[in-house]
């Protein structure tokens, strides 16, 4: 992902704001996670904040705030049920100053300070767009989410996605760089085929808020499931450093392979060469009847000291 002459370099993942089977330990508790209302966990498949009956509300929170500048958070959910027809109402995403307050907006409270990304699977009123749908809003602790017109009138951005049922496993990333980025994407179609949602540039979120989940349902309803939960501090690379810059910079400094190649051949003809000089000595060697090592040393000094007669005892070189 592109942001001006930087891009996110890499990722850690950080373990206090994932989640993943079997959720808790011999406890029955998480370290890093709440949950509470109608949620319940399933150690082998999900957390399940709500069932598919009306008139039911779950959430789930992390204990601690995301303290990282920079972040994604991937999200594996299942919102599915028996009916085809009526179903809803959805689940949320939060990033807030605040955690654990239920209320009417999927199952959270209202007038929140902080980002919600809405999974919503039914429509309140009529619209250009499709249902299901994702839609994003930034809270700044007044305004109330526009129930009647389904986020529509604070919304960020938005997409349509049919998530709900499918036969491929759903997932939300968001990625988030400070004062900077907001991005959102989802993947419903196709292993890996991540449907670009919406992006907002130049956008500040509140410092450390906390990563949250919650559902609700209503006169309709479906089981909305959260399998896991990713999350990991984004690092961007230098504007001085750039990915293309390092690679070009290593192309010179580095030495071509066709070098390497080049050199081990060299060696290879100088031991052939060195063991036909050795051969060559033996030979003579033989023909004069002296051995093979004074041979090869009687060689070797001599040229050694015509060497140094011719060269270190003249001292105009110096």
């Amino acid at each position: 992902m592109k942001l001006g002459n930087q891009t996110i370099d890499r990722t850690i993942s950080l373990r206090t704001h994932s989640l993943y089977a079997p959720y808790i330990d011999q406890d029955l508790q998480n370290r890093w996670w709440d949950f509470g209302a109608d949620a319940y966990i399933n150690t082998n498949k999900h957390i399940r904040l709500t069932r598919n009956r009306p008139s039911q509300m779950g959430w789930l929170w992390s204990r601690i705030p995301l303290t990282a500048h920079n972040f994604v958070v991937e999200v594996e959910f299942k919102i599915h049920g028996e009916s085809s027809h009526l179903y809803g109402d959805g689940l949320a995403l939060w990033l807030t100053k605040t955690r654990t307050q239920p209320g009417p907006v999927f199952g959270s409270v209202d007038n929140f300070e902080g980002l919600g990304i809405f999974l919503d699977t039914y429509a309140n009123t009529r619209h250009s767009y499709s249902f299901p749908r994702v839609v994003g809003m930034l809270g700044d602790g007044k305004t109330s989410y526009d129930q009647e017109g389904d986020g529509q009138k604070n919304g960020l951005g938005g997409c349509s996605a049919n998530y709900r049922r499918t036969n491929v496993a759903t997932k939300l990333r968001v990625t988030y760089v400070k004062d900077k980025l907001l991005n959102v994407k989802i993947q419903y179609r196709a292993w890996d085929d991540w449907l670009e949602c919406f992006t907002i540039r130049d956008i500040s979120l509140p410092t450390a808020p906390y990563l949250g989940f919650s559902a609700m349902t209503g006169d309709v309803s479906d089981n909305h499931d959260i399998i896991s939960v990713t999350t990991s501090s984004a690092i961007l690379s230098s504007p001085e450093n750039q990915r293309d810059q390092i690679k070009s910079a290593k192309a010179v400094v580095g030495v071509p392979s066709w070098l390497w190649t080049f050199a081990k051949f060299g060696g290879v003809l100088a031991t052939i060469a060195g063991v036909l000089y050795a051969y060559k000595s033996y030979v003579l060697a033989q023909a004069s009847g002296r051995s093979f090592g004074s041979a090869f040393m009687g060689q070797a000094g001599g040229r050694a000291a015509n060497f140094a007669s011719g060269f270190y005892t003249d001292a105009k070189r110096f």
